[in-house]
């Protein structure tokens, strides 16, 4: 049987083959240890029937290699298909996305010469969660999570990623201007357990100017964190001002498993022409070899590469119009020069692990004693969303009113987030989606879920039709729910 470390390889769509047998090639001529086990994933998998995109036997490899390279996939379009490398991530618990970025200028042209920074990217959470209904017509909706527990992860990771790492500075990047109590969290926490790291500088900014300043000042960052969609769109940004998306390669790191890849997509373009840049992949794959214990063949790979680029051989999206190699060149004039180091770039040096190199996250108090924790909950009124396209704001809520009591009392209604009753605006766009708020009446002490199904049951006999409902709740006497535009 053989010793070496068993690890699950997925060769993906478009040029997924294609760069996987370059990736894989390279690694084996710079004397890698490891043995693949094959699994098919992705586009053949979904139209074969699998809904999912991935067998029963593909995760019980991954699950007992625990470490995972993998290609590009393609999701067919429509259907109703999931993203395959959504529902890996999430199941395996893979809550850290690691994607550096580096400029490899005069090499590889970009007007930011001097960059190196991480992003880490929330992985399971956010908008990803993938939670999405068509509740009118005219209205469809997906749900934003951000939990605590999830973003004392990915913060901590960042910050443990820092100190192990030797970088001076982590950011924090959300939109809790808007989004006070779910991005507003996770700013919240970065703060909190910034305090645990005091040699550790940190900032925070707004997510529309922090892309900004990674387009124009991407030096001014060291280690970035963020949740997830903002994670996803800002590690592309970066990757593509700093000469293209297809020299970067990402780690997605769990407690158990780990998976490795390029942030590219499938290109469905130019599969099977042989013209893709494997350098992606090859990064991804140097980041397995680092967590897999085997830091000096990464090392090698690393600065074979180097020197490739160095000594002007490029594939065409580097070439930019100029004179190129194809998948198979390239990867073969990086096995030619294993064993040789940069002398324009710094040489890439990779470190054996030793003890307490992994980071190791202890979550704090808040997280760790949930159960424990002395939180009252109340429930304060109810968010009542109805279809509604044929009368207006004011005919509606007259119809409300009268029958919002004796427990409740109509608050507010908004459309699209923004007041239109009471005393609405004429001007204001209206859909056929309603949110009705109602409060506690004046002079009651206490509401319940049956008062508010007693609510639900006027509603429906005086006509109106209701589609969902959201309780509001205050947690230890302060409000967890936002208020409405104008309200």
């Amino acid at each position: 049987m053989s010793n070496k470390r068993q690890i699950t390889v997925a060769r993906g769509d478009g040029i997924g083959p294609e760069i996987m047998d370059a990736t894989l090639k390279i690694l084996e001529y710079a004397g890698a240890e490891f043995e693949p086990e094959f699994i098919d994933i992705g586009e053949k998998v979904y139209l074969a029937g699998q809904s999912a995109g991935i067998s029963d036997e593909a995760w019980e490899s991954l699950r007992r290699t625990k470490v995972f390279l993998k290609s590009p996939i393609t999701t067919p379009q429509g259907g109703g298909y999931k993203s395959l490398n959504v529902t890996i991530r999430k199941t395996l618990g893979l809550y850290a996305n690691i994607r550096p970025n580096i400029s490899y200028h005069p090499i590889i042209k970009t007007k930011h010469p001097d960059v190196d920074l991480v992003i880490v990217r929330e992985n399971e959470e956010d908008l990803y969660a993938g939670i999405e209904h068509q509740q009118t017509p005219e209205v469809v909706q997906c749900l934003k999570l951000i939990t605590r527990p999830g973003s004392e992860k990915i913060v901590r990771y960042a910050f443990e990623y820092a100190k192990k790492n030797n970088r001076k500075k982590v950011t924090c990047f959300t939109k809790d201007n808007i989004m006070k109590l779910s991005d507003g969290l996770f700013h919240k926490v970065f703060n909190e357990i910034a305090q645990e790291y005091p040699d550790i500088e940190t900032d925070h900014w707004i997510i529309d100017i922090g892309i900004a300043k990674i387009a124009d000042t991407p030096q001014e960052f060291d280690v970035i964190v963020m949740p997830n969609l903002y994670g996803d769109i800002a590690s592309d940004v970066a990757a593509q001002i700093l000469g293209s998306v297809g020299v970067a390669g990402s780690a997605n790191i769990g407690d158990q498993c780990a998976m490795f890849e390029a942030i590219h997509g499938s290109a469905p373009d130019i599969a099977g022409k042989g013209i893709a840049n494997p350098s992606g992949l090859l990064h991804g794959a140097i980041m397995m070899l680092v967590h897999i214990g085997q830091p000096k063949v990464a090392e090698k790979i690393h600065n074979a590469w180097l020197k490739t680029l160095e000594d002007g051989v490029y594939t065409g999206d580097i070439a930019k119009g100029g004179p190129s190699v194809g998948t198979n060149e390239f990867a073969e004039a990086v096995i030619a020069r294993l064993g040789q180091v940069p002398t324009k770039f710094e040489p890439a040096s990779y470190k054996e692990k030793s003890e307490g190199d992994d980071v190791k996250l202890e979550m704090s108090p808040l997280a760790k004693d949930r159960a424990n924790r002395q939180i009252v909950q109340e429930l304060d009124g109810v968010d009542v969303f109805v279809l509604n396209n044929e009368i207006t704001a004011d005919e509606l809520g007259q119809k409300l009113e009268a029958i919002a009591g004796p427990e409740l009392e109509l608050a507010i209604i908004t459309n699209r987030g923004v007041k239109v009753y009471p005393n609405g605006f004429p001007e204001t766009f209206t859909t056929d989606h309603w949110r009705c708020r109602f409060h506690l009446s004046e002079g009651q002490s206490q509401l319940t879920n049956t008062d508010i199904m007693k609510l639900l049951q006027r509603v429906d006999e005086a006509g109106i039709q209701w589609i969902k409902i959201e309780n509001l709740y205050k947690f230890n006497g302060e409000r967890g729910y936002s208020l409405g535009q104008g309200q």
